[in-house]
């Protein structure tokens, strides 16, 4: 048997992540975010360009991102930029990326830290949405 925290910390050992400075950099040119927490703490604060897709129901929810909803190759389109996974501290979404990544997408990131870090930076956050 293992703990979450081991089964976070394996996820993460097979995951590319990225900091939140990377991240920033990866908004700032056109990257999309997922904010895969569940919807009472997105709406608590998150980064304006994350949408909510909760760690739960990813992978069947990822065809109805607002960029690529209502294409038939819906997966195909949203793979081709790359795709930045949030969550409170960098766990959910090491295991979210780990099942992106066993779904054929290649250019998934886990963001380390996440929202902790990304707050604790005093990096831009919006509330209530």
């Amino acid at each position: 048997m293992i703990t979450a925290k081991e089964l976070c910390g394996k996820a993460k050992a097979n995951v590319k992540e990225a900091n939140t400075e990377e991240l920033q950099k990866a908004i700032e040119q056109g990257a999309r975010v997922i904010d895969v927490r569940e919807p009472a703490e997105y709406s608590q604060g998150h980064i304006r360009e994350a949408v909510n897709m909760p760690r739960g129901v990813l992978e069947m929810q990822l065809n109805q991102h607002p960029d690529v909803a209502g294409y038939d190759d819906a997966l195909e389109r949203i793979s081709q930029k790359p795709l930045y996974l949030i969550c409170k501290t960098g766990g959910r979404s090491a295991l979210a990326a780990e099942s992106l990544e066993r779904m054929g997408f290649s250019n998934v990131y886990s963001v380390d830290g996440g929202m902790t870090a990304w707050q604790e930076e005093k990096r831009p956050v919006v509330a209530g949405e």
